[in-house]
């Protein structure tokens, strides 16, 4: 009798922490389900809380190009290669070929937003007009500055030169880089299709107009 009074007790208590262990876990719920977001005053949630995750930037690009950064129509010797994560490998930007001395131009007007220099390299940043806010910003490196940080450029204005030391490339490059706040984007689509694809200027013949000048035979 004792042996079953002494197990009965022993089950007692037993449920009792069980239940205690579940009321606790109970309890506990709404702090979890705070951390998501929901209420609570974990982030996102009520009082106290922390505001909530900013949206993710607009990735969209207006192809409001007028220039290319250097020359006519330069060889592209790596594209944009966006990494997997954040942190990921990958390229951000494209590279250009240049050659030292290059002038460097704005693709689209806008505001330098910081002419320096940066881990040794020259470094030129451009915010470009009506993009939105945050705004899309160019960079181009390596670059001595000609453009003052502050001055409103257009699109087309010189407002560097290639350095001659600086480039990540095998031969000299210009390295051409977008971003919106903290997102890389693909700096070539800010080039138009006719931009992207125009190749060398061609003479085409004009027939039926006299020339300047000339008089008609009878």
């Amino acid at each position: 009798m004792r042996e079953d009074r002494s197990t009965r007790t022993w089950l007692t208590l037993l449920l009792a922490l069980m239940v205690a262990a579940v009321g606790a876990g109970g309890a506990a719920l709404p702090a979890a389900t705070a951390l998501d977001g929901g209420p609570g005053g974990g982030p996102g949630g009520g009082p106290g809380g922390s505001s909530p995750p900013a949206p993710p930037a607009d990735t969209t690009v207006p192809a409001i190009g007028r220039a290319w950064p250097v020359g006519l129509r330069p060889s592209v010797i790596r594209g944009w290669e966006p990494p997997a994560t954040t942190y990921g490998r990958g390229h951000r930007g494209v590279d250009l070929s240049a050659a030292p001395g290059t002038p460097v131009r704005a693709v689209a007007p806008g505001r330098v937003s910081f002419a320096g220099r940066v881990a040794g390299r020259g470094v030129v940043s451009v915010e470009l007009n009506g993009t939105g806010d945050p705004p899309l910003r160019t960079t181009y490196e390596p670059v001595r500055a000609t453009a003052k940080q502050g001055a409103e450029v257009a699109a087309g204005e010189v407002i560097g030169v290639v350095e001659p030391t600086g480039s990540h490339c095998p031969a000299s490059c210009l390295h051409w880089g977008l971003r919106r706040a903290d997102t890389y984007l693909d700096p070539l689509s800010l080039l138009p299709p006719w931009l992207l694809g125009r190749g060398p200027s061609r003479l085409l013949p004009v027939i039926g107009v006299p020339e300047s000048g000339a008089r008609a035979v009878p």
